[in-house]
């Protein structure tokens, strides 16, 4: 089988043209590795930048590489209308058998629904709730990028959906849903339980009211002290957001918290493996990459009770949830696995052996198959 994946290039997105090897999002590069363990498949992935850029011509065996140059005009500005242009006259030279978008808020889905071949899209944030959430001002980014995924999710073959809240939310509009959730890359996974007494905490996301990290920090002042924590925010920060401004004063009043920026997956999973938990307060969450990473690398975690959270982590079985409103609902989730890292290890076994067998790339490629397979009536 022949697949075209249309995904976004990390060089574009950080304009680090200068770089010599593509990267993809978490997910995306998850399901590419599995697919690489897939012999029997070709898979050209394609991408649109703003900028020429030097690329290897192959990721894997069985992987080949398109970048695409499409000048500014072509992209948010004209409804990606360039990119769709590119993309179409690169997919009738590749002749794939099914066209896989990644994200609906650029120029994949659209692109994808464009390309005059069979198709699917994958959701990986849901634009219109997110817009409808931020309130989102007429024709801002999230306003756009709404509408963008209101336009692509009834003319595609079908949407892979990675947790209920999606295919919840497109269910009535969708021709066709699937439950699949993210592929989680094979570094992520260990053979055991790291550091079951640790009280180092790690929080990740963007520094965003999202994301909630200021009422997390306040959530921990009652029993930082206690017990002794250190809390490491990762995550990109905006320093001329007033929510940044806030988080970081709170952080220089807080010897027990301070923020490590934005790191290497390298570095992620050398933090995992010396972490005690792992702690996602978020507000809205459809399927939190970091979460399945830790539960890979054995770290126990709380999550919030929210969005497509509770796809993935079943309170007492297999990670702790909470109510990431409620202060108190934090606070306590939290002192209950440092109280009881008996518990802890037990929710982090479980945890690690659900992820091998639903997480794992080859296990979630091979279930790609399978939809592409349905698509095109095989």
């Amino acid at each position: 089988m022949r697949i075209a994946v249309l995904t976004t290039d990390v060089r574009e997105d950080y304009r680090e043209y200068h770089l010599q090897h593509p990267t993809f999002g978490t997910a995306p590069l998850a399901l590419l590795e599995g697919f690489g363990l897939l012999p029997d498949v070709e898979v050209h992935v394609v991408t649109c930048t703003q900028q020429p850029m030097s690329s290897p011509a192959k990721l894997a065996e069985n992987i080949w590489f398109h970048s695409l140059h499409v000048p500014k005009w072509g992209w948010m500005r004209s409804f990606f209308l360039g990119c769709t242009v590119a993309c179409r006259r690169k997919l009738r030279a590749i002749r794939p058998d099914i066209v896989h978008g990644q994200g609906t808020e650029r120029f994949c889905a659209i692109s994808a629904v464009s390309s005059g071949f069979k198709n699917v899209i994958t959701i990986h944030g849901n634009m219109r709730i997110l817009a409808k959430l931020s309130q989102a001002p007429r024709f801002s980014y999230p306003w756009l990028a709404a509408r963008l995924e209101g336009f692509v999710v009834p003319r595609t073959d079908g949407v892979v959906c990675i947790t209920d809240y999606t295919r919840n939310a497109v269910r009535d509009t969708a021709r066709k849903t699937w439950l699949l959730p993210n592929a989680i890359e094979r570094r992520f996974f260990t053979d055991g339980i790291r550091n079951p007494g640790s009280k180092v905490i790690l929080c990740v996301g963007v520094i965003c009211p999202r994301k909630n990290q200021v009422e997390f920090i306040r959530a921990l002042d009652p029993i930082a002290d206690r017990h002794g924590i250190q809390v490491l925010f990762l995550g990109k920060a905006s320093e001329d957001l007033p929510y940044v401004s806030e988080f970081n004063k709170l952080l220089s009043e807080r010897p027990w918290a301070k923020h490590g920026g934005l790191v290497s997956r390298e570095d992620l999973k050398a933090l995992l493996d010396s972490a005690g938990l792992l702690v996602l307060p978020s507000l809205e969450d459809n399927c939190p990459m970091v979460v399945l990473e830790a539960m890979a690398s054995g770290v126990p975690v709380v999550a919030p009770n929210v969005g497509g959270v509770p796809d993935l982590v079943r309170d007492g079985q297999n990670g702790i949830l909470c109510d990431p409103q409620d202060r108190r609902s934090i606070t306590a989730a939290v002192e209950k696995l440092l109280l009881h890292p008996d518990l802890a290890t037990r929710l982090a076994k479980t945890a690690r052996a659900e992820s091998e067998a639903r997480f794992h790339p080859k296990v979630v490629a091979s279930r790609h198959l399978e939809i592409y397979r349905e698509v095109l009536g095989l």
